[in-house]
């Protein structure tokens, strides 16, 4: 190299165009990257699909009409001992 242009090793100048090579191992990094979203993406939208898939069901306890609802309360039950008005 001559004096006026320093040699700066593997670093690429500013306005230098990228080898052959480098554009090569920039174009196989993305594809490896598109290919692994690709992947992930495709099994979030399993997981999903089977997430929904599943009956979502909860046990919840059924309970009798006679046991929440009083004859004089208006249709809201009272347990034993409890001020249905508090602060009367």
């Amino acid at each position: 190299m001559s004096e006026f242009f320093p040699d700066h090793g593997p670093h690429l100048h500013a306005h230098a165009a990228p080898t052959t090579q480098q554009m090569r191992t920039v174009g196989q990094r993305r594809r490896d990257a598109e290919e692994k979203l690709e992947q992930h993406l495709q099994e979030a939208r399993q997981k999903d699909h089977s997430h929904h898939s599943e009956p979502t069901t909860q046990a919840v306890p059924l309970i009798e009409v006679s046991d929440v609802a009083g004859p004089d309360d208006g249709g809201l039950g009272t347990a034993e001992g409890v001020d249905p008005n508090p602060g009367r």
